[in-house]
């Protein structure tokens, strides 16, 4: 059954072409047809149902009022971003360097070995930030520095500085943690130049998983980075990549791990591998993870602790950007990305025991409560934002089980000191004891959907000005970009 037609790219030349996504034995695929390449045939998501599911939760957003490239060709090829795309940059992102201390069998970024140095100056990182900023009718709230290996970088520490000297809220790296490892300072400096998170790779809690997919045991390497991060008291979110037959029976452990370790460790976000850069062709389906398998696997590690019910689209948290929007009357970032690309769930952690967060908040009445009352303070009309207000928080303690919820968690007070006084800090006490667990599916050439693509809310920035959806500059922008702005490797 063909579920809906869209565009995608031929796998071996990148060249766009008609698709169609269709249900199959309870499965959902993907297929194209490249006149120069044949046909391809690839899983899209690995079940039918949890496709449907999430379906519900798709947003259109409004995207950006200031493009920066005009529409001369199809999408994906006028990324930059162009007036076709639907979807704000929640988060920025900038590789400061394509070089990295290590020589991953995986890497989307491909990185550490080509013959050229990218590596954009102080003063070309400040224009990007700048980009991002530039958004209208909201900046780009967040930015990540990634690669290569960020803190390979020796003025990393002011270029987190940078980022918030242009007024970045949350500024975030993304790191193997050797750096972090080999130097103690480090994580003390970047926490004194403010930096929020590290994004740490973590893909097990035993040698095996990093042995096949970083060349050699760093286990030990991130145990120390995590205790330097514990010294600074620098938050921490672990990021697995999942490959089948790799580290698909960690997913449990990994979760574990993080609760024991709850001070310094905010969340878990997995990433099932993406067939992009340095990644094996011929392993795509056979290494495939997708949501709703990766659901399951969480399932099934803990024991049904954590169920494939308490997961939510990333999308499905619209209802809070609008509320937040209508009190405020000023525009927030949203996140409308599409509904197939991320999912999430909160886990409490009372004495040791995990308690997602769906068996204490009815999270469907919630959101509708949170939607009802943000048209009506948009309708405006005889009812008044007061009034609304005061309505919301009456009925807030029907969306709260109170026979489930943890005793040291108040969470009705929380809630209500955030709808009667706006008070956002007061949701620092919600998130002291709880952990969020995420899975963020992006896309390779094989899976591409361009009706995703246009959803996108990560976004790269580059020195030409342009600002790249993620899936997009992975599959297709990355190479070009580097050359452009690269110099030759001296000569030994």
């Amino acid at each position: 059954m063909v579920i809906k037609k869209t565009k995608s790219l031929c796998p071996e030349c990148l060249r766009v072409v008609d698709a169609e996504v269709f249900e199959d034995h309870e499965k959902v695929m993907i297929k194209k047809t490249c006149p120069e390449h044949g046909e391809f045939e690839n899983t899209y998501w690995q079940s039918s149902e949890a496709y449907l599911y999430a379906s519900d939760f798709n947003y259109t957003g409004g995207g950006i009022d200031n493009p920066r490239t005009d529409i001369v060709d199809e999408c994906p090829l006028n990324c930059g971003i162009c007036p076709e795309h639907e979807s704000q940059t929640v988060l920025g992102l900038i590789d400061v360097t394509n070089r990295c201390n290590l020589r991953c069998p995986i890497c989307f970024a491909n990185a550490a070995v080509s013959n050229y140095l990218y590596e954009p100056s102080h003063e070309e990182i400040r224009e990007m930030l700048r980009n991002l900023r530039a958004n209208q009718p909201v900046p780009t709230p967040a930015i990540q520095y990634a690669g290569g290996e960020p803190t390979v970088r020796k003025d990393i520490v002011e270029l987190v500085n940078l980022a918030r000297e242009e007024g970045f809220s949350h500024v975030q790296i993304a790191t193997n943690g050797i750096k972090l490892a080999k130097d103690p300072e480090l994580a003390q400096k970047l926490k004194d130049a403010s930096l929020n998170t590290v994004y740490l790779q973590f893909d097990g809690v035993t040698e095996e998983p990093y042995i096949k997919s970083r060349g050699r045991n760093l286990l030990p390497t991130k145990l120390e980075a995590i205790e330097n991060c514990r010294k600074a008291d620098l938050g921490i979110v672990l990021v697995p990549t999942l490959v089948k037959g790799i580290n698909d029976d960690q997913i449990g452990d990994i979760i574990r791990f993080a609760i024991e370790n709850l001070d310094i460790i905010r969340g878990v976000n997995f990433q099932p591998v993406s067939f992009a850069g340095r990644t094996p062709a011929d392993e795509v389906e056979k290494q495939r993870i997708t949501i709703p398998l990766f659901q399951g696997l969480v399932d099934k590690q803990t024991d049904g602790k954590i169920s494939t019910d308490d997961f939510y689209p990333a999308s499905s948290i619209i209802p809070i950007t609008d509320f937040v929007e209508a009190i405020e009357g000023e525009n927030q970032v949203s996140f409308t990305c599409h509904s197939h690309c991320g999912t999430a769930t909160y886990i409490f952690i009372d004495d040791g025991e995990i308690i997602p967060i769906t068996q204490f908040v009815d999270v469907d009445r919630f959101f509708s409560l949170l939607s009802r009352s943000s048209d009506d303070i948009k309708d405006g009309g005889l009812v008044g934002k007061a009034k609304v207000l005061s309505r919301a928080t009456m009925e807030l303690p029907k969306t709260i089980d109170r026979e489930n919820k943890p005793d040291s968690l108040d969470i009705t007070g929380i809630l209500t000191k955030v709808f009667k006084e706006r008070s956002y800090s007061a949701l620092g006490n919600f998130h002291h004891k709880t952990l969020l667990i995420s899975c963020m599916h992006f896309m390779d050439p094989w899976n591409f959907d361009r009706d995703r693509v246009k959803k996108c809310l990560i976004h790269y920035a580059v020195p030409d000005g342009r600002i790249i959806p993620f899936c997009s500059m992975n599959t297709i922008y990355r190479q070009q970009v580097e050359k452009k702005f690269a110099k030759p490797l001296k000569k030994k």
